[in-house]
């Protein structure tokens, strides 16, 4: 039996889709990004899952597209659509889903697997990360919302610096341009993005969507309109039973003897 180019898997409020494609060092084919919308639109659905974590087995998160749908293509472009129609609906998806994103990266962070990369909510990354945006290296241009995501998160020049030239950015140079949050020793991976996926399910999902749709938005949001969106988020906040124990257990702690 061939094994399913993703695998998924529950741990109670987190859920784990990790990319298997090893032996292609994950690439993506047609197969695993139908797969892949296929799993972010019923995860998204699903009010028991708090968390999703992104992953990769084998030496890489994903080395990108598997350029191997060119090959003896009649039309470039149209089997580009072959790919590029799934994963753009999955980025949709995972952008739009209730549940926070984290990434966890290994080896690898090439393409399309680098835009995953900063597409999520969080990134955890091994020491042995190399990322590489690649489109240039294949006279091509980013997709997966590669080209939305890099320059909010380093900025318009840097952006055009890691996209135009296409060197491999290691783990150091990642965490210091906020291409990821924490860097750890490879063999701490698996523990250390299961000790914060498991951190994030236990908050109340008001408070943890709230705080990222917030920060996400005030980017383009007038002050004006941030602060009604704050009131009305902190509002929604309030109603949940774990802001009542939250508060409750506050001033428990803090009771004078």
């Amino acid at each position: 039996m061939i094994p399913a180019p993703i695998l998924l898997h529950r741990d109670g409020a987190v859920a784990n889709l990790r990319f298997n494609r090893p032996e292609a060092l994950n690439a993506i084919n047609q197969e695993l990004a139908e797969l892949l919308e296929h799993h972010l639109r019923s995860l998204s659905a699903d009010p028991s899952i708090r968390v999703v974590v992104l992953s990769g087995a084998g030496k890489g998160f994903t080395g990108g597209g598997d350029l191997s749908v060119f090959r003896g293509a009649s039309s470039f472009p149209e089997a580009a659509d072959v790919l590029i129609g799934p994963l753009h609906r999955a980025v949709m998806i995972l952008r739009e889903m209730p549940q926070i994103v984290v990434a966890s990266l290994h080896g690898a962070v090439a393409g399309a697997g680098l835009s995953f990369a900063m597409l999520a909510d969080l990134a955890i990354a091994a020491d042995t990360i190399r990322m590489n945006m690649a489109y240039a290296r294949i006279q091509a241009v980013p997709d997966c919302g590669g080209s939305w995501a890099l320059a909010r998160l380093v900025g318009a020049r840097k952006a055009l610096e890691i996209a135009l030239l296409s060197d491999t950015i290691g783990a150091d140079e990642a965490l210091l341009l906020g291409l990821v949050n924490r860097v750890v020793p490879e063999p701490d991976l698996a523990a250390e993005t299961a000790a914060i996926a498991n951190r994030l399910a236990r908050q109340s999902p008001a408070s943890a969507r709230g705080i990222r749709d917030l920060l996400r938005q005030s980017l383009q949001t007038r002050l004006p309109d941030q602060l009604d969106a704050e009131r009305a988020a902190f509002r929604a906040a309030a109603a949940q039973p774990e802001f009542a124990d939250a508060i409750a257990g506050f001033f428990a702690r803090n009771a004078k003897p």
